[in-house]
Formats: structure tokens, sequence, C-alpha cells
């Protein structure tokens, strides 16, 4: 199981600003391990963000995203106690769902 996300949700005025720490190993190539076996790219593909359950955010990532990345975003229409879940996919179809309230 994938270790849980670092996740804050600050509101600023009329913008929310959503702050994300994702750690994953993030393997963009093709990799040969001590014993020969061949690693296939292992990395987070898709990210979605909602909002109370209405969609705010959607990105779909190459093999380029550096290791453990952070990822910051603001989006308007959110308020203070308002429930942000952020959830990825990657390539081996695992997947991880974090929450947090806006403060």
């Amino acid at each position: 199981m994938a270790e849980p996300m670092r996740l804050r949700a600050t509101q600023n005025g009329e913008l929310v600003e959503v702050k994300i720490l994702i750690k994953h190993r993030m393997i963009s190539r093709l990799t040969w391990d001590i014993s020969g076996h061949l690693n296939l790219p292992h990395y987070i593909q898709t990210i979605r963000g909602t909002c109370n359950d209405k969609p705010i955010l959607y990105v779909h990532f190459g093999g380029s995203v550096a290791r453990d990345p952070y990822f910051a975003f603001k989006f308007k229409g959110g308020v203070k106690g308002d429930r942000i879940a952020i959830t990825w996919i990657d390539t081996e179809g695992e997947s991880r769902t974090d929450e947090t309230l806006v403060v």
C-alpha cells in the first residue's frame, strides 16, 4: 500500500490553494535489476481532485515527473470547511486517495 499524501488546503480571499506531496518512486524508463529481470516503468499517470465531490482538478502525467512529486494548484469557489479529496492512479493500477479540509 502507498504512503499517505501530505495535503494542505488554505483559503486566501476567494481562492483556495491546495498543496500536495506524494511519496512515489516514479520510475520512468525500463531498468534491469541485479538478477537481470526487466522492470517496467512505474509512475503516476493521473491525479484527480474534488471539492465536496465536485471535480476541481484532472492531471495526466507522463514519465518525466520527478520522484516524490510536489504539486500545487488554486481554484475559486471553495470555503473553509470544504472537503478536498485527491486521488492518484499509477501505471500498475495502484491508487491512493487522501482528504483534507480547507482551513
